[in-house]
């Protein structure tokens, strides 16, 4: 295992903040992991680099996760069993399903970041959340060196969220996420957002996996920015969940805010009742397509903020603590960040 100096972590992040790691290593195996952590404790994980946003350089020695595998584990007439290790590309592995009929995570397409991060802020998009196909999450205990395996109920999922984003955050990295997918009878997910739009605009009346997942890599497309050639990491806040009483009393005055329903489990959390979307809220606010300098707000997206080359992760920091404040003062509503942001 070789450890490196004063590493550039700006391609190591989507939203390319160039920070330095004082110590890197990249890992490709479990049994390397075990042996760093025999003698290395105080650590930064870094895998697809996709939910964070760096604000100074990295003290810690920074572990790259780059272990890779795909395996089928068991299957029947309707059902397939797969694991997956942490360092397969999220996007690439829903390709690989889709192209072999396997169904349940075609509306996760083009989601930026890695197969082990996944678990941590439940992904989710267009009506569906990956926590429905999640079967087990095995995760390497840091102060032990132990291999732990959760089942799903035990990862404590909610929206955006589970327990390794709380009660277990930098206690466990995750090494394997098991998936329960289908082989036939899929169940597709068409309602949410602009599919069905998409999919009457290409005259199709029996949509495929391949179909929603086309549809959902073209409407992505036409919303967000590449990280690839503007830094960003995607949803920069959670879509607030606000009482039905402070939702009638903003459709008073916003009659045509959109909103979604709440499922059961969010109502109970949340004691509230409607889903109102964050990118509208700053979209009327006037940030949306607003630039300072080398950062700002995504024209075609006000959920997404970006790095147009040079910004500094304290600059778009500070911009989104602007958004926040600027949203409560308005509407009376807190958004909360979605992206793990690193002072």
């Amino acid at each position: 295992m070789n450890i490196l100096e004063n590493i550039s972590l700006k391609n190591y992040n989507t939203f390319g903040i160039d920070v330095t790691a004082k110590r890197f290593i990249s890992i490709n195996s479990v049994y390397q992991l075990q042996q760093l952590l025999k003698t290395e404790k105080d650590i930064f994980l870094i895998s697809g680099g996709s939910n964070m946003l760096l604000t100074k350089d990295i003290e810690k020695l920074v572990v790259h996760i780059d272990i890779k595998g795909i395996s089928i584990d068991r299957e029947n007439n309707n059902d397939i069993y797969i694991t997956v290790n942490a360092g397969e590309n999220w996007h690439d592995f829903v390709l690989w399903c889709v192209s072999n009929n396997y169904g349940g995570i075609e509306n996760l397409s083009l989601i930026p970041g890695n197969v082990g991060t996944c678990p941590i802020q439940n992904i989710g998009a267009y009506g569906v959340e990956v926590k429905d196909t999640i079967t087990k999450v095995v995760a390497l205990e840091i102060e032990s060196g132990k291999l732990v395996q959760f089942s799903n109920e035990e990862c404590n999922f909610g929206y955006r969220n589970s327990i390794f984003k709380n009660e277990l955050k930098g206690k466990f990295i995750l090494t394997v996420v098991g998936f329960k997918l289908t082989k036939n009878s899929h169940i597709l997910n068409t309602s949410y957002g602009a599919i069905e739009t998409e999919l009457v605009s290409k005259n199709i009346k029996k949509p495929t996996l391949k179909n929603i997942s086309d549809a959902v890599i073209a409407i992505r497309k036409s919303k967000l920015p590449d990280p690839k050639e503007i830094g960003n990491s995607g949803s920069f806040f959670k879509n607030p969940v606000i009482s039905k009483t402070l939702f009638l009393e903003l459709q008073k005055e916003y009659p045509n805010i959109p909103n979604y329903p709440v499922i059961s489990s969010e109502v109970e959390k949340h004691q509230a009742r409607v889903k109102v979307p964050a990118g509208w809220l700053i979209e009327q606010a006037g940030f949306k397509g607003k630039r300072f300098g080398e950062f700002g707000v995504h024209e075609k997206q006000a959920l997404v903020l970006v790095n147009y080359g040079n910004a500094s992760g304290k600059d778009i920091y500070q911009l989104a603590q602007k958004i926040q404040e600027t949203i409560l003062d308005k509407f009376g509503i807190t958004l909360e960040i979605e992206v793990n942001v690193i002072q």
